[in-house]
């Protein structure tokens, strides 16, 4: 069946447009989508990856190197030759062991020729795409603190049995959870870059419309792509130019105080909030086609990159999201 197109899930904007931004700058640092079961989550996260233009590596390379990185990996790439490949979405099952996540020995090539080689894990499936993890918030903390380092550094670092494998590990962390099924540590939250929060549709004609476009989806797969194919590919064209346009995008000086100031008035720990409102309005001025960051883009981005920082306040149960939206109207009216 073909994928559901990132351009006909119904609602849901604020996770669309915190998938959006990653894409463009995935130095954000994943995004973190809480809510309801069946809200589309994982949808929105493979509809995105099967999305974007295919990439391209060294032909048999386990690795996904670029071209012009041939013989960089630890794999003994000899072809000379490239292809264009799908960017790779990887699925994190919950029963994932540490080394199916990060590689170990090949243990059958070991025994069957004494020699020492590198099987790769998880991460180096999802180099150069996505790596998704549902009801992350069930994952072991020592997985998901490991996933966050690389996500962080890029690299993965594997030292065991006689190895010492290092390899490159760029992905877009995507994890999703619902809340009724346990919280995540508040100190592996931070890290995420973005975090959205998802809700099951109130108004009818949503609903309505999201049986409408499942069955026709049911009935005809191909043909329910094809009608959404023109959408997609203004999505698409948007992502490459944000792309392109992330490098030479400044932030004034006045915008960051703005950060500075917005971070310091909800009380968010620590100076993440303030890099990741940069790199995250940095993304979103990118996807709009502008020549700098204004400060629409980092009051439009605040709550997704501000909202899992706060600290909790026991004279305020007022939602984090509120209190962002208190702090950005007493700051900036």
């Amino acid at each position: 069946m073909a994928r559901f197109p990132f351009s006909a899930i119904v609602a849901q904007d604020e996770m669309k447009l915190a998938l959006l931004v990653a894409a463009v700058n995935p130095a954000i640092g994943g995004v973190m989508v809480f809510g309801d079961r069946g809200t589309g989550k994982s949808t929105a996260a493979r509809a995105l990856a099967a999305l974007l233009p295919p990439i391209m590596m060294v032909e048999g390379c386990r690795f996904h190197c670029r071209p012009e990185e041939l013989g960089t990996c630890p794999d003994p790439c000899t072809s000379k030759r490239s292809r264009k490949a799908a960017v790779p979405f990887v699925d994190m099952p919950l029963g994932a062991t540490e080394d199916r996540v990060i590689g170990a020995l090949d243990l059958e090539r070991a025994l069957r020729s004494g020699e020492k080689a590198f099987e790769p894990g998880l991460l180096a499936r999802a180099h150069r795409g996505f790596l998704y993890i549902d009801e992350i918030n069930l994952l072991e903390d020592h997985l998901v603190d490991l996933l966050l380092d690389v996500a962080a550094s890029g690299e993965n670092l594997v030292e065991r049995e006689g190895l010492s494998v290092r390899h490159r590990a760029q992905f877009v962390l995507i994890g999703s959870g619902n809340p009724e099924e346990g919280e995540l540590r508040p100190q592996l939250l931070d890290r995420f870059g973005l975090s959205v929060e998802v809700r099951t549709p109130d108004e009818i004609e949503q609903r309505v419309e999201i049986m409408r476009r499942c069955a026709a989806r049911d009935a005809d797969s191909a043909a329910f792509a094809a009608d959404w194919e023109a959408e997609d590919g203004k999505v698409l064209r948007r992502i490459a130019r944000g792309q392109k346009k992330l490098a030479s995008l400044t932030v004034p000086d006045a915008v960051m105080t703005d950060m500075a100031e917005l971070c310091r008035a909800v009380g968010a720990d620590g100076l993440r909030g303030e890099l990741t409102l940069m790199r995250a309005a940095r993304g979103l001025a990118a996807l709009n086609g502008a020549d700098a960051v204004r400060r629409d883009h980092l009051l439009a981005i605040a709550p997704m990159a501000l909202r899992h920082r706060l600290r909790r306040d026991v004279l305020d149960e007022t939602g984090s999201t509120v209190r962002i939206e208190r702090a950005i109207g007493e700051l900036f009216g």
